[in-house]
Formats: C-alpha cells, structure tokens, sequence
C-alpha cells in the first residue's frame, strides 16, 4: 500500500476542469489564461445537462462519477467548475470519498473563491446571487457569505431561463432583453440596498452586457472566472506538494458525455477558438 501511494504522488498529470454542461468552459478560459503553462482536462457531462434541476443525491452521484474518472485519467486536481455541482456535491466528496479514494488528491469549487472576493466589493452588506434554481435552493452561497461575513444580507433569485438562452446563442439577442430585465428587477426588489451582484452560474458572464443595461451603475456586478483563476494560482503558491505533480505542457483536451461534434459546435461560444472534443462514458 506504502508504495501504490507513492507512485500515485510521483505521477504527473493535468488539471481537471468538470461541468455539468458548458458554462464552465468559462471558468476554464480566465484559468488558462492566468496560468497558461500547466496542462488542462476539461469534461462536460452534456449528455446529463441541467443539473440546476436534479437532486442534491443526483447531482453528487454524478459529479463522483467525473471527479472519478478524472482522477482515472491522471488528475491530481479537479476543478468542480459548476456552481451547482459544486453547491450540492463539493463538501460531501471532499469530506467522504477523497480520504477513501486517494488523501494525496484534491477537489476544488468556484463558490468559496467567490465569497472570499464579496468583501472587498461590498460597501452596505447587501449581497444578490444570480443562480440555476438548484443552486438557490441549496442557499450555498448565503451559507459560505454567513461564514466569512455573518452580518451580511444575501438575497437570491433563480434565473431558469438564462442558461437556455445563451446555449442557443440569444444572449446578444432581443429575446434575451425581456427575461434578463424580468430578473434583475425581481431580485434588486427584494431589497434595494443589494450594491454587489454575484453572478452565481459560469454561463452568466456571456449575459454581462445585458445584465448591466438593466443593473444600476453602482452596482457591483462578480463574474466568477477571473476569480476563481487568480484564487487556484494562490492556492498552487500555497501548496507546492501539489503544483510539482502537474504537467507543465500548455495544452488542454475536451471531453463529452455528449456527441463530440454536437460539444464541439457549442463549445466555441465560451472558450473563443475552435474545439475538438472526444466522446466518453462515465
């Protein structure tokens, strides 16, 4: 057993990246772009998308499901680049499967990096969360704000329409004006002091433009990419018995659940360059 562990830790491999769907094909561009060197496995489990909808069990059954094959495919990292995976399935796994699986290996989420940055942000406490209605419901992010800031006011509102609308690219369209308008105003309702806006799912930051036509300008508005990248570099800094098992090659493979074309064709609207994806079976 002494010497399966040791192998395992001596073995590098790339970063995995895992989403349920595309969206976190953005948390995946602002991390290449932070730290361009180091290689990248992202998996999409397309052919299983929404998981906004499913159960929390549902939806860490499957998540297990990748971070596993991740790790079968020489990660020794895994990104959970889902808010959803990441509200109902991060801590269980983290807690329950990693010391069974391998102690040496770890996973990560988008919503704690994103709570971390609030604070800075905030002038009056008063936090709104964008979300899937699988991530409002599990109250993830009120749950880790009330951690970091217990004074904090957070307000959620479920936006079931915006995914669909940028997977089918109407997120600069006019039909995208009604819905995106619909919401801000339902959750700057709910209480007007709100002045810092998170943005609580990776296909929102394509909506940006049009949440701000409708957001007023005082109002911070929190994309999550660009956090999360800068908060992974510091935890690479932080733990170097990591950082030194992750190949350092620059590239990054696509994976699917889906069909490798279909995955492809999309891909390209959050990743701006072409994709070649493989097909896999979780």
């Amino acid at each position: 057993m002494q010497t399966m562990a040791m192998n395992t830790e001596d073995i590098k491999g790339p970063i995995g990246v895992f989403d349920s769907g595309f969206g976190g094909l953005s948390i995946l561009r602002d991390i290449r772009k932070q730290l361009p060197h180091y290689d990248y496995l992202f998996l999409g489990d397309n052919a299983r998308a929404p998981y906004g909808v499913r159960s929390f069990q549902i939806v860490y059954e499957f998540t297990l499901e990748a971070v596993k094959y991740l790790f079968a495919q020489g990660c020794p990292l895994v990104i959970l680049a889902c808010n959803t995976a990441s509200a109902k399935a991060l801590r269980t796994i983290q807690q329950r499967d990693l010391p069974v699986l391998d102690a040496t290996r770890r996973v990560l989420g988008v919503i704690r990096p994103t709570v971390e940055a609030v604070g800075s942000l905030t002038q009056s406490g008063h936090i709104g969360v964008f979300g899937t209605p699988g991530t409002i419901q599990s109250n993830s992010y009120e749950i880790e704000i009330h951690k970091l800031f217990p004074s904090y006011v957070v307000h959620g509102h479920a936006c079931p329409m915006w995914v669909p609308l940028v997977e089918n690219r109407e997120y600069d369209g006019d039909g995208a004006d009604y819905f995106v308008k619909k919401d801000v105003d339902a959750l700057l309702s709910l209480d007007r002091s709100i002045d810092t806006v998170i943005l609580g799912c990776t296909h929102y930051p394509l909506l940006r433009k049009k949440i701000e036509q409708y957001t007023p300008r005082d109002v911070n508005l929190v994309a999550q990419g660009e956090i999360v990248a800068r908060s992974l570099e510091d935890y690479l800094c932080r733990h170097p018995e990591m950082e030194t098992r992750l190949q350092k090659g620059g590239s990054c493979r696509y994976l699917t659940t889906e069909d490798a074309s279909r995955f492809s064709a999309t891909a390209s609207i959050f990743t701006g360059e072409h994709v070649k994806a493989e097909h896999i079976v979780l």
